[in-house]
């Protein structure tokens, strides 16, 4: 039953989820955010480091999905944003689990059949999918999204797109990976 960790990076707060098969079901794990707050930079590296390779040492994922950010609203933002990346990068990769990147783009078109999907939208199809009783929080639920993406464009244990997890069908409607049938 492979597990996979996605991970929705941010300097301030860092969504995770987990989902794992089962058959042909897909099955939600956990999902949160890490909450490192306004504190000296280095130290929020650290708590980012930290926090995710104890989830990592709890849940034992398989594999982690994680979300490339190309722009950010201004050049300061964007090296924070990428070195967040790098501390949650560098705690799958000390962990020893394959890191797989996803653009935001192609999360929000994986789970929501249009790449320009609104977060709400994201977090609708992940409460949906994953049969949660609420929506989980945007950072949460963005995570989820890039670990479903993960999860829709690996070769898993023989998973191809015709046996996908119930619930998660190719539509062929709009372009939609997850189209309900």
């Amino acid at each position: 039953m492979p597990r996979i960790l996605g991970i929705d990076p941010g300097s301030r707060k860092t969504g995770f989820g987990i989902i794992e098969f089962e058959g042909q079901k897909v099955k939600h794990i956990i999902n949160g955010r890490l909450m490192v707050g306004d504190g000296d930079f280095p130290e929020r590296l650290g708590l980012i480091f930290t926090g995710l390779c104890d989830i990592i040492e709890r849940y034992k994922p398989d594999m982690m999905a994680i979300e490339k950010v190309f722009l950010h609203k201004n050049a300061d933002s964007a090296l924070k944003l990428g070195q967040a990346r790098g501390a949650a990068i560098c705690a799958g990769v000390s962990n020893h689990l394959p890191v797989h990147e996803y653009t935001a783009t192609q999360i929000k078109k994986a789970v929501v059949g249009n790449g320009h999907a609104k977060k709400e939208q994201v977090q609708y199809m992940m409460s949906l999918i994953l049969s949660l009783p609420e929506p989980p929080d945007e950072d949460a639920a963005d995570a989820l999204a890039c670990a479903m993406t993960h999860m829709n464009h690996a070769a898993i244990d023989g998973l191809t797109k015709s046996k996908l997890p119930e619930g998660m069908r190719t539509s062929s409607r709009r372009g939609g990976r997850y189209g309900r049938r």
